[in-house]
């Protein structure tokens, strides 16, 4: 835990977690074993960051969905802000990333090795399914879903209420579900 870093009552850090200088864990935050918050990181109260992602696998044989091990981490970079009650989920393999200087709003789930993009804006109730790659200074109004799997470039704007079903090639301002570009 660095040097100025403030943590609230009730907040669980997990084993070999890493939290950087001046940092501001409110309430009841949950940082998983092994996951990495750079410095100047600010968690509102109820958030989860490094919660086993939604992994399973149906076994023909019985039938059954059983758990798939997540076993990757979760790393935020500096001067991220973290809403109420929004996860991370930690990566199946390797890292699931919140680049420097990116706003999360309360609510917003973000999938398994989902790559959040520096400066990027997301209000409430925006959800990333795993293994999405979200460019750079992108916003993303209330409800937007995105599909997983997908990739998107720097620079989009999408409406809320969107849903994001397919790969994005150019930035833009994107509405509606499909998202289609708004501008045409």
């Amino acid at each position: 835990i660095g040097d100025g870093s403030d943590i609230g009552p009730g907040c669980v850090i997990g084993k070999s977690a890493v939290l950087g200088k001046d940092c501001k864990l409110y309430d009841r935050v949950v940082v998983r074993e092994r996951c990495i918050l750079g410095n100047k990181v600010v968690i509102q109260p109820g958030a989860v960051i490094g919660s086993d992602g939604f992994g399973f696998l149906l076994n023909n044989e019985t039938g059954r969905y059983e758990t798939v091990d997540q076993v990757g981490i979760v790393e935020i970079g500096d001067c991220v802000d973290i809403g109420a009650n929004t996860t991370i989920d930690r990566a199946m393999m390797g890292s699931t990333i919140v680049r420097k200087n990116a706003k999360l709003d309360n609510l917003v789930q973000i999938g398994h090795n989902v790559e959040v993009g520096e400066s990027d804006f997301l209000c409430a109730q925006v959800g990333i399914a795993g293994s999405t790659k979200v460019g750079a200074h992108s916003i993303f109004a209330g409800q937007v879903g995105v599909a997983g799997h997908i990739e998107l470039p720097d620079n989009c704007v999408f409406g809320a209420q969107s849903g994001v079903s397919g790969n994005i090639r150019k930035p833009g301002m994107y509405q509606g579900s499909p998202a289609i570009d708004a501008m045409n």
